[in-house]
């Protein structure tokens, strides 16, 4: 079974795609064989594979990040929002048509968790390290039940979990301590650390916090990473480190902004504490 490190976060647009993405790189440069994952996106467009199948941009230029060929098992449940309560449902690269939310957590629900199984056990043979995300928060209460995308993908994976929460949006102390005290005993004890996330000023002013955080927590402040502007890279809800977007990004601009995130993230996360987790799971 490979290694998990997974990036789950207190909302929706905190920046895990695009943490996820630099630790696929930081990875990479390390010497690990690396793949993305997230069980299952909702997106508003999709990557074609060369076979035609689909899935989420984000975890095609994740690949990239680790530099292997993106695939299908990378997220084998893609949601493509058609109206307001429907969706096109992508299970590994290929549709089973548009529904409703209570008609997918039917049987297609089943068949998407059995998909998620054989996607992890694919990428588990082949790879060292998984880098997974979350998708919004794992703590929404009336979906997780029915949550494919947080812990009950942790669990699959025997993910470590890194929670990342968003400075920029306020209330940042509150979104932590309420999300921990939200999971299960054995959800939380999966959470290895915490990202503050989008930071701006003088990072300094938020010794304080950190510390506040790590005595109220337990739990040791990954990194404080400053906000990065003109982040070149394709945009989706999920991708929160980077500015709204524009066009999508050549992959010459997408490799060049890769290694921009990673050395940016070196610069301001402790790499040696996940990389200390990391060692502890294998």
């Amino acid at each position: 079974m490979a290694r998990a490190l997974m990036f789950q976060g207190t909302a929706s647009s905190v920046g895990k795609s695009t943490l996820a993405a630099a630790f696929c790189r930081i990875l990479r440069q390390e010497g690990f064989r690396v793949a993305p994952f997230k069980a299952q996106n909702m997106s508003g467009s999709a990557a074609v594979l060369a076979d035609g199948r689909r899935i989420s941009v984000v975890q095609a230029v994740q690949a990239q990040a680790a530099g292997v060929a993106p695939r299908v098992e990378m997220n084998p449940v893609l949601l493509l929002p058609r109206t307001g309560v429907s969706s096109e449902v992508v299970l590994m690269g290929r549709s089973l048509g548009e529904m409703g939310w209570r008609q997918y957590t039917g049987e297609p629900h089943a068949a998407a968790l059995q998909a998620v199984r054989e996607a992890i056990a694919s990428l588990s043979a082949e790879f060292e390290v998984i880098v997974a995300e979350g998708a919004g928060s794992p703590v929404e209460v009336n979906l997780r039940d029915r949550d494919l995308a947080n812990m009950t993908t942790a669990e699959l994976l025997d993910a470590d979990v890194i929670l990342v929460a968003d400075i920029d949006r306020g209330g940042v102390f509150a979104a932590i301590v309420g999300t921990l005290a939200l999971l299960r005993p054995h959800e939380r004890a999966r959470v290895k650390g915490l990202v503050i996330n989008r930071f701006r000023g003088d990072p300094t002013l938020f010794a304080d916090g950190v510390r506040w955080l790590e005595e109220r927590t337990g739990l040791p402040v990954v990194g404080v990473i400053p906000y990065l502007p003109g982040l070149a890279l394709d945009e989706e809800d999920s991708l929160g480190l980077s500015g709204p977007g524009a066009a999508a990004p050549s992959a010459d601009a997408r490799e060049a902004a890769l290694e921009r995130l990673a050395d940016h993230v070196r610069r301001h996360a402790r790499v040696d504490l996940v990389l200390e987790v990391l060692n502890r799971a294998g």
